[in-house]
């Protein structure tokens, strides 16, 4: 049955349940909803000491105009701190939104000047995350920031980790330094690749036709373009001219630290040898003839090999 609070709106308490305590008005709480009274049903549920309420909803509202089901206001001084809602759980969300149809779960706006500008949606917690988002759809972000008036959409005042891919289609300005992880030595390009044999990491390859790569197989040829990149411990640090391709394409080291195929049988290595192309398919060597070897240059040696064959990590100096 209907019961009036003072200077407080008409309060319906459900009829399906048996009768629950009065909601007092002394909170400050006001609920306005433009309407009849069939528009709105307030069912005081689950107050403190209400017994068998304690399943159920403490306040419901429900609107069929176009004005909220629930308006809150607090009209106090600036510098009273008093929130227009107060939410409090003591095992679960303080407060939760829910949208059903097209809506926002829950919406924040902040219609402060300028001077006192503030968030339009505040979070703090004191051991967890401030914000937390997810969502369920692979076409949406967790989170998501926005300015439509040319200003930053998001700004971190803290360390910032990715643990996954990262696309920037816009200008990356780095203020100080870009630090790479250890392992990531080298600069390369991708190339295509002139042959359907497996070209694997550490490989030397030079140029074919059409600005594709196939790997070496003659000594001091002047066509030497790099090394496959990836190989033994380093991998690439940026790779350059990266796209989809109906062939094959490898990371060819430019610069930088990486691991090249060499062949000792035409002469021992030592550390600061330059190396070239040898007979030996995808294999470089020392370069013992300083007249053969001008154009021909791969790099420097940076680790001996007297016999045999290995991947030798080198410095790439293609000259």
């Amino acid at each position: 049955m209907p019961i009036s609070l003072p200077g407080g709106p008409v309060v319906v308490v459900n009829p399906n349940r048996p009768p629950a305590p009065v909601l007092s008005t002394s909170t400050g709480l006001i609920v306005t909803v433009g309407g009849s009274t069939q528009d709105v049903t307030i069912s005081p549920q689950c107050l403190p000491g209400a017994g068998d309420y304690l399943n159920f909803s403490s306040i419901s509202a429900n609107s069929s105009t176009k004005l909220p089901a629930v308006d809150a206001l607090n009209s106090g001084p600036a510098g009273s701190a008093a929130q227009g809602v107060l939410a409090q759980s003591q095992n679960s969300e303080g407060v939760r939104g829910v949208s059903l149809n097209g809506g926002a779960g829950v919406a924040g706006f902040s219609l402060a000047p300028a001077a006192s500008a503030q968030p339009g949606v505040w979070g703090e917690s004191q051991n967890g995350e401030g914000v937390h988002g997810i969502s369920h759809s692979p076409n949406a972000a967790g989170i998501s920031g926005h300015n439509d008036k040319g200003g930053m959409g998001g700004f971190f005042d803290a360390k910032v980790v990715i643990n996954s891919d990262a696309n920037v289609s816009g200008t990356l300005t780095v203020g100080v330094d870009i630090i790479l992880p250890s392992g990531a030595a080298d600069c390369a390009e991708e190339f295509d690749i002139g042959t359907t044999q497996e070209v694997q990491p550490g490989t030397v390859m030079v140029l074919d036709q059409g600005e594709s790569l196939r790997p070496s197989e003659r000594s001091y040829d002047k066509k030497v373009a790099g090394v496959v990149s990836g190989g033994g411990d380093y991998r690439p640090a940026m790779i350059l001219d990266r796209h989809d391709s109906s062939g094959k394409r490898v990371p060819i080291a430019l610069v930088g630290k990486v691991c090249c195929k060499v062949d000792a049988q035409y002469g021992a290595v030592e550390v600061g040898d330059l190396l070239t192309t040898s007979p030996t398919p995808g294999h470089a060597m020392k370069a013992n003839d300083p007249s053969l070897a001008f154009g021909a240059v791969i790099g420097k040696a940076l680790r001996p090999l007297e016999s045999g064959q290995a991947l030798v990590p080198i410095l790439i100096a293609l000259q």
